[in-house]
């Protein structure tokens, strides 16, 4: 038996799909366990418990033979170091109660000396308390983590997305040495199947060290965007995490904690973990495009009505955001079979048009022709009938699904990438259809292009939802049925 914990987490979320695939009983540890069981295989464990708690571990930790530990607290309030350390505590009096055999432990990268920042000097002493019982503990010392998703590179995505000319502190200039969240995970699945009753302190990293400057300059060349970097040494870290606050996702707390282990080298120096494991992990030009890769994946298995569910529930239109996409979803109700409802959505485009300001279309492809573009004149290949790699109009099929799902990819100019879709799905009294608008800006401009465009974006898709909806309900029960348009957080449609 395994007990995973943090299985909610990003490192822990990722292992707890590996860990599933290898067939080994498997428990997760949770204090919302109903948060994590929509999540989880059928024949995976979830048991409530608080690693605060003490008197909640010993029924999660019983009969277990290896314990992963990734948590940490980080983005707690009050004194983090002090919370970690009681956590640790008593997970490991907990699990020598239990005659847990090893717990494996992802901590971080750092030398130690008196200067190390609260957040790494904790994630040593994590380490030391949990092998304090006796326990053999294999630590994985890693440094920053890239993925898409993960804090490191969700920051360093945020900023060179968001500035082409950036003011940059001294610790742009620290060495890290990055490992992809692929070898990450490697590491923490091979550490099982190390000899039983042995432990020790790895030092883990990708093959590359490299400045975080190099970093958001490598994120940059995939991206295709032009960053100049201007560095002034005189940028407290202080002032460095409100920054971040302003530019990036982070909470300006959490930013601090961050900058303040920034600014020391994480590189690897003890290199036993590469004579112990049968593992060569990647450089940073891998790294990044592995993360922009499977970010790419996993948008493309996207539903965008599972995604919204998961979002505020008062988000509107234009609310929500994938990784670096903006996202803008609105549905209708219909009161028509799901083929009628589809009907009008397959025939989008063409000569059939796209129901709702066709003149403000047809200006967009002049605008285009003039750019160099390819404008509206391709037209379709067949007026009723789809597959993927049609092109209609300046769009090109993408996604197909008859009677269900069309994605198109717009293939005008624009200054990044672009996505319109549409799904419908049954309701127990007829159709809803969701219609979603999404791009992927390149850079500065491709934000600003997305907001100049955003009146007329909500004018032009509401009103050819609309158009679409009454001309599914004229396939349906007849003239007089009514279709009504609900913005996404007003009415959820009933699946």
């Amino acid at each position: 038996m395994i007990l995973l914990t943090g299985a909610s987490g990003y490192v822990g979320g990722r292992l707890l799909s590996r860990l599933e695939g290898s067939g080994r009983p498997l428990r997760c540890l949770a204090r919302r366990p109903g948060h994590l069981r929509s999540r989880i295989a059928a024949a995976t464990e979830v048991v409530a418990g608080d690693l605060l708690d003490p008197a909640s571990l010993d029924p999660a930790l019983r009969g277990v033979r290896t314990a992963y530990y990734l948590v940490h607290s980080m983005d707690a309030q009050g004194r983090f170091e002090s919370l970690d350390r009681e956590a640790a505590r008593n997970f490991a009096r907990a699990a020598a109660r239990q005659g847990v055999q090893r717990i494996i432990y992802l901590g971080a990268l750092g030398e130690q000396r008196p200067d190390l920042s609260p957040h790494l000097r904790s994630r040593h002493e994590v380490g030391d308390l949990l092998r304090a019982p006796g326990i053999p503990v294999i630590e994985l010392r890693a440094s920053i983590v890239i993925g898409s998703g993960s804090l490191s590179f969700e920051m360093i995505r945020a900023l060179v997305e968001r500035l082409p000319v950036m003011i940059t502190p001294r610790w742009v200039s620290v060495t890290a040495q990055p490992i992809a969240i692929e070898d990450l995970l490697d590491y923490l699945a091979a550490a099982l199947d190390r000899p039983p009753g042995t432990g020790g302190i790895y030092e883990i990293g990708g093959a590359d060290r490299v400045s975080y400057g190099a970093i958001m300059r490598e994120y940059a060349r995939q991206r295709g965007l032009r960053r100049l970097m201007i560095r002034v040494p005189v940028i407290t870290p202080g002032l460095s995490s409100l920054w971040l606050g302003l530019v990036t996702p982070l909470y300006a707390r959490v930013g601090r904690i961050l900058i303040e282990s920034i600014r020391h080298p994480t590189v690897v120096n003890d290199r036993a973990a590469l004579v112990d494991f049968p593992l060569r992990p990647r450089g940073i030009r891998e790294a990044v495009a592995s993360a922009l890769r499977n970010e790419e994946r996993a948008f493309a298995e996207t539903r965008w009505s599972d995604t919204l569910a998961r979002s505020t529930p008062h988000a509107g239109p234009g609310a929500v955001r994938i990784g670096t996409r903006l996202v803008d979803t609105r549905r209708a109700r219909v009161a028509a079979a799901p083929q009628d409802a589809f009907a009008p959505i397959r025939r989008i485009g063409g000569a059939t048009g796209w129901y709702y300001a066709n003149w403000l279309w047809t200006a967009r492809g002049l605008l285009d022709l003039l750019a160099g573009g390819i404008g509206t004149r391709r037209g379709r290949r067949d007026p009723d009938g789809l597959r993927v790699g049609d092109v209609v109009d300046f769009w090109r099929v993408e996604a197909f699904e008859p009677g269900r799902r069309l994605r198109l990819a717009a293939e005008m100019k624009v200054p990044g990438r672009a996505w319109l879709e549409f799904e419908v799905s049954p309701l127990d009294d007829g159709t809803v259809i969701q219609q979603t608008a999404m791009f992927d800006p390149a850079g500065l401009s491709g934000i600003a292009y997305w907001y100049a465009l955003y009146p007329v974006h909500q004018l032009v898709f509401a009103g050819m939802l609309r158009r679409i909806a009454a001309a599914a309900t004229r396939h349906g029960p007849g003239p007089d049925a009514v279709a009504r348009v609900n913005p996404i957080g007003d009415e959820a449609p009933r699946r």
